[in-house]
């Protein structure tokens, strides 16, 4: 006679949040309360302002990232395809009589297909991430440089422009952009934690095998998240235009170490399957803080290199710690 089986004890209602949860809002409040004993100016709506605006599309490429990072990979192509969104959008637009919504949408399928190419590259020729993205990188970083013949765009249709538009909240002033960058920060975080999809993410960063077995077909869900994340780095291109109102060729060169750091940041792990969208927000936010932070205070721009590289570092150990520990 079988034995009636015992239900496991239930769990505390309470939980501790993991350090990689709790980590950047610490951080991000110690910065915080550090910057305002330096500055007067720092806890005030046009810093915060200042700081949103600034972090607008890089935050967005960080999504992207993110994204890929729950897979155990990495975009380091990510910022030259930004740039390349934005010179196709504001070219067409300006030299070539294209309307500029049809321009945009056309930039936006670009960086679509680019992504896209990614995936194809790391799942039919099985290339590393790393070695994929970092080929990609100088291909379109290349091809920004002839396409655009290496000369800015400006003069550039209100359309294109818009995102840099601002609006005044209390007397503050908010770029549309950076709504638009907490829009999308509130979708990837539905997508991510309510759609099956999002779990299968998850799932293919924590042990892509037994993703594989279930049935599901791992190498289109992969080239589906590279391909997200070029959407993402097209948006991304049209923020940075409504900000610096002109096409620039030269953009994007450093962005994907900043995208990479504003998630790492943020408690994602480099190793796959783990991390908060909404923690690649507060990494970024706590870049964005160090920058405008440093700036009022007086500090010379290389110790924010400095400080973030200190930061990556420690945010790695956590995450190597919390593995570890669990």
């Amino acid at each position: 006679m079988t034995q009636p089986t015992t239900a496991p004890p239930a769990k505390s209602g309470f939980q501790m949040p993991s350090l990689s949860t709790l980590g950047p809002l610490i951080a991000l409040l110690l910065a915080c309360i550090f910057f305002a004993t330096q500055s007067d100016r720092f806890l005030t709506g046009n810093t915060l302002s200042l700081v949103l605006k600034q972090i607008s599309y890089v935050a967005v490429l960080a999504i992207g990232q993110t994204l890929i990072i729950l897979t155990a990979g990495i975009d380091l192509s990510c910022g030259v395809i930004m740039a390349l969104g934005s010179m196709v959008m504001t070219k067409l637009a300006v030299e070539q009589g294209v309307p500029a919504v049809l321009a945009i949408l056309l930039g936006l399928a670009l960086t679509t297909v680019i992504g896209g190419l990614n995936g194809v590259l790391i799942t039919r020729l099985r290339l590393p991430p790393f070695i994929a993205t970092l080929g990609m990188y100088g291909i379109v970083f290349a091809t920004t440089q002839i396409y655009s013949n290496a000369q800015t765009i400006n003069n550039l249709p209100p359309a294109l422009n818009f995102l840099g538009n601002t609006f005044n909240v209390l007397g503050v002033p908010f770029t549309f952009g950076a709504v638009l960058m907490v829009l999308l920060f509130a979708l990837a975080w539905f997508f991510l934690g309510s759609t099956a999809t999002g779990r299968h993410v998850y799932a293919l960063g924590n042990n892509p095998e037994a993703v594989r077995l279930s049935g599901i077909f791992t190498d289109r869900l992969l080239i589906g998240v590279y391909a997200t994340a070029g959407l993402f780095y097209g948006i991304a291109a049209l923020i940075l235009v409504g900000r610096v109102g002109a096409g620039d060729p030269n953009a994007g060169q450093t962005e994907n170490l900043e995208s990479i750091t504003a998630a790492v940041l943020g408690g994602t792990s480099l190793f796959g399957g783990r991390g908060n969208v909404l923690g690649t927000l507060l990494g970024a936010i706590i870049v964005g803080v160090f920058r405008v932070g440093l700036t009022l205070a007086g500090v010379n721009s290389v110790y924010q290199v400095l400080i973030t590289g200190i930061l990556i570092i420690l945010a790695v150990a956590t995450d190597q710690f919390s593995r570890r520990k669990s």
